[in-house]
């Protein structure tokens, strides 16, 4: 997903970086490196295992123990992710919510569907639940910015370059300018 959006491993983001904050190391799975020194941490640490159960699911009964236990999975995994506060890691300006990517998009709207406080839940302890369509909606949104970044820094190492053209040419103007009067001296001479 992220090399579809256009951004590039080890220029916009890299993986499974490990970093000191207090406390010990972490290693969120994806850093994407945003323009001005920020960071947007992304973590997929989610088990499918009772969304397979669900899925294969016989008769109701098993069914909807195995919803309750997709469920409780992911708020699970909300609150171990918001336990690390990876939005803190030492010397990282990030955004102040890490993105919880849920990477089977049935999986995902199978949680959301049936608890309508998930969503809510995740976003109060600063995790924003991302499926793989939404997740590309970011980085695409992320590739965006740094194709205007990259705009602007052209702009600006034209405009740097067109002020040391044009000193350039004042000075060889100047310079033709003399080479004429001393021409003309030497003339009169």
């Amino acid at each position: 997903i992220l090399d579809a959006s256009g951004l590039r491993k080890g220029h916009e983001y890299d993986v499974q970086e490990s970093h000191q904050q207090e406390g010990g190391r972490v290693q969120p799975d994806v850093v994407i490196h945003l323009p001005e020194d920020k960071h947007l941490i992304i973590d997929s640490k989610v088990s499918i295992v009772a969304y397979n159960d669900y899925v294969s699911a016989e008769c109701d009964i098993t069914r909807n123990t195995a919803l309750k236990r997709h469920i409780d999975s992911c708020k699970s995994h909300i609150k171990g992710l918001s336990a690390k506060n990876y939005q803190n890691i030492y010397g990282f300006k990030s955004l102040d919510f890490v993105l919880l990517f849920i990477p089977i998009e049935p999986a995902f709207m199978l949680a959301i569907s049936h608890d309508g406080e998930l969503w809510q839940e995740a976003w109060k302890k600063n995790i924003l639940l991302v499926s793989p369509s939404t997740l590309l909606f970011v980085v695409r949104t992320v590739a965006h910015l740094w194709r205007q970044e990259q705009q602007t820094n052209n702009a600006q190492e034209i405009a740097k370059r067109g002020a040391e053209l044009y000193d350039k040419i004042a000075g060889f103007v100047e310079d033709m300018t003399a080479l004429g009067t001393r021409l003309n001296q030497a003339k009169d001479s």
